[in-house]
């Protein structure tokens, strides 16, 4: 009879077989997490404001955690040169989400894009002068969100290119784009 043995292996043992060593839940790496935490620290004040200058206030601080909880799942397709534009891409994939769990319409009363959004839409409501929310509403949404991101939030060039899913010259060429029926749109309301 043994009582005790100082054997690593007689203590995995059992009947002469050897029982299977217990599995660790992996652990995030280290690394992972320090520049996740970096990320959070160094954007949520974009980001809060981002959902602040669109929605409600009161959902800024949740909706902002929601992209950040999305960067972590995602850490590894988000790119390390440019995370402040992939989270700007994934807020306004979270905000319409958002917006579309808030409306609880039947198909066919959905209102057309562009009906009625100015009075409604913080973003454009918060424009103070009346021609300039016209002419931002007559550019068009791809149009208005392109202008919106490179005035309120300072993107242009790569950054912007990242937010939109498309390349860098596309960006500038639709930033350009946009800019320019901004112009011709302010023309024609200021013409009268």
């Amino acid at each position: 009879m043994r009582i005790a043995s100082t054997d690593a292996a007689d203590a995995r043992t059992t009947q002469g077989e050897p029982m299977p060593e217990r599995e660790q839940p992996p652990a995030p790496a280290d690394d992972a997490l320090q520049w996740f935490t970096a990320v959070v620290r160094e954007h949520s004040t974009a980001l809060v404001k981002y959902f602040a200058r669109r929605g409600p206030r009161q959902d800024a601080e949740d909706l902002a955690a929601e992209v950040f909880a999305t960067a972590w799942r995602r850490r590894d397709d988000v790119p390390r040169e440019a995370v402040l534009p992939w989270l700007y891409r994934t807020a306004g994939f979270t905000l319409a989400n958002h917006r579309r769990k808030l409306v609880d319409l039947p198909v066919d009363e959905v209102p057309e894009a562009d009906s009625g959004r100015v009075d409604e839409d913080p973003e454009l409501s918060a424009l103070f002068d009346a021609e300039l929310r016209g002419a931002l509403l007559s550019v068009g949404e791809r149009d208005r969100r392109i202008l919106l991101l490179h005035a309120w939030e300072g993107l242009d060039g790569a950054e912007l290119a990242e937010v939109l899913g498309i390349s860098r010259s596309g960006a500038d060429a639709a930033l350009s784009r946009a800019r320019t029926r901004l112009r011709e749109a302010w023309g024609e309301r200021m013409s009268f």
